[in-house]
């Protein structure tokens, strides 16, 4: 019984094409496609709005020559969030609870970043291995930790979601199991369940 409570986090295919591929695809096909107007009805101005919402909140801490990565993280942001909200629906696959998803994702953009900090700022990216005001006895064993830190943040962040994630879908359904069964026997107890399921669902939608 326990080893169908992680049968959720293999992915469901049908003549051998992952499901989760076409579940993408449907609401890609849903979102309209530009036109000769700016503006063709209220679904293009939603969408219009999210993505502009969006790459606002992740291009305000930049400074202009950073505004270059617009697209693609504006693109990978739509990306998770498009398969984090389908993974709460019934009967869906997940890819964000796969580690090895995570670190596709993490590790080319935490090289990115780091190459270049290096090439446009080398002072200040190498001044973060040292903190300000060190004693000089403290100084090798200083920087060796920072770099190992900063070597294994991506594996680090991709274990904490990957674990959030995985964590967070085990909760959902180990509780709507126990509501299941309690609702014959103790139906008061069963509600309650219930509420704290919905609470719950609640939380990870903000999670996704």
């Amino acid at each position: 019984m326990n080893l169908s409570f992680f049968d959720q986090f293999s992915s469901p295919c049908l003549l051998g094409i992952p499901l989760i591929l076409l579940s993408m695809l449907f609401p890609a096909l849903l979102l309209p496609s530009p036109g000769s107007r700016w503006i063709t009805n209220r679904l293009a101005t939603l969408q219009s709005w999210c993505i502009d919402l969006i790459t606002k909140q992740l291009m305000t801490p930049l400074n202009k020559s950073g505004h270059k990565w617009a697209l693609i993280l504006t693109s990978l942001m739509i990306l998770l969030l498009s398969i984090n909200l389908l993974g709460l629906l019934p009967y869906t696959f997940t890819p964000t609870t796969q580690l090895s998803m995570n670190m596709a994702l993490a590790f080319p953009l935490w090289l990115a970043t780091l190459l270049t900090g290096l090439r446009n700022q080398p002072s200040a990216s190498l001044g973060h291995l040292l903190p300000e005001g060190t004693p000089t006895p403290l100084i090798p064993a200083l920087v060796l930790i920072e770099t190992i830190s900063l070597l294994i943040r991506p594996l680090t962040l991709g274990v904490r979601l990957t674990a959030n994630l995985t964590a967070g879908h085990l909760l959902i359904q180990l509780i709507s199991t126990a509501s299941a069964a309690l609702l014959s026997i103790m139906p008061t107890i069963s509600i309650l369940t219930t509420i704290i399921l919905l609470l719950l669902t609640i939380l990870e939608v903000a999670v996704a």
